[in-house]
């Protein structure tokens, strides 16, 4: 899921049914083809402008619940919207983790966290990686992913409120895209994508690095480094990118201090992190 916040701003095979959401909670399987639900390719095409008035508009919402209810309502148009603003994040973050990988892909069991409506896994699909579970805050998300058919597994969870209903060293590798920035998923919940990571997997990360989230990627980069000197995992590569979407507002193009959080052609740069859970601790006899 996308949703950004100005400056100043408010807050396989063989997998399916292994997994059993809590009583009560959505969960979806397969269903479609791949491809985007009838009468969506029909829904007229927002403007630029309109697309960064509805982002810019969803600024103001702090209540959970009212976020949630926006991404519900935003759902049907989310792929067009995020189009409109040219986000590169989850082809750019997939082809990262992709270029890491030195296992057969397909053998993979992968975790897309706050996967919205099934971009990354789409990413993934495309690259050889077909065992894909998937969860988000969102109902309305988790259906149009559904429709997509690209999942085995999904369920309604929202990272940093809740623990992942998964469990510990299961998956091969987790992504999460799109979700960790300010007003979002909290620096505080890694822990909780390194726990379902098996030891020796891979975490693949991204957050924004325009002005306007500076502080959380700061934050982020010390979370981050403060489990690496704890030996819960290592540092794989990161890089910067400088076209990850178009800015949303005038503000988002301007550098911060010392040229921090510069873009080019009105886009906003971003910053994908991959790491490698470290080994389980050999046990003494």
């Amino acid at each position: 899921m996308l949703l950004r916040r100005r400056k100043g701003g408010g807050g396989g095979s063989g997998t399916e049914g292994r997994l059993s959401p809590p009583p009560g909670r959505w969960r979806g399987g397969r269903g479609g083809d791949g491809n985007p639900s009838p009468g969506s390719m029909a829904t007229p095409r927002r403007s630029l402008e309109e697309v960064r008035d509805l982002v810019g508009g969803s600024h103001s919402i702090s209540d959970l619940s009212q976020k949630l209810q926006f991404y519900d309502q935003w759902a049907p148009r989310y792929d067009q919207d995020v189009d409109v603003l040219e986000y590169g994040a989850p082809r750019l973050a997939v082809g990262h983790l992709a270029a890491a990988w030195s296992s057969p892909p397909e053998e993979a069991l992968i975790l897309d966290v706050a996967c919205g409506t099934g971009l990354v896994a789409a990413e993934l699909r495309r690259r050889g990686f077909c065992q894909i579970h998937g969860v988000d805050g969102s109902a309305g998300m988790l259906e149009r992913a559904r429709q997509r058919g690209l999942y085995q597994w999904l369920n309604l969870c929202t990272l940093g409120q809740e623990s992942l209903p998964v469990p510990s060293d299961r998956y091969d590798a987790v992504i999460i895209v799109g979700a960790l920035s300010e007003g979002q998923v909290p620096c505080s919940a890694l822990p909780e994508l390194l726990r379902v990571t098996k030891p020796g997997g891979l975490v693949c990360l991204t957050t924004r690095a325009n002005t306007s989230n500076l502080r959380y990627k700061a934050d982020l980069e010390e979370a981050l480094e403060t489990l690496a000197r704890a030996g819960r995992w290592e540092r794989v590569s990161e890089r910067t990118v400088e076209r990850w979407e178009r800015a949303t507002a005038p503000e988002e193009e301007q550098p911060g201090p010392g040229g921090q959080g510069r873009g080019v052609d009105g886009f906003i740069p971003g910053v994908i992190f991959l790491y490698r859970k470290s080994p389980a601790p050999r046990t003494v006899p």
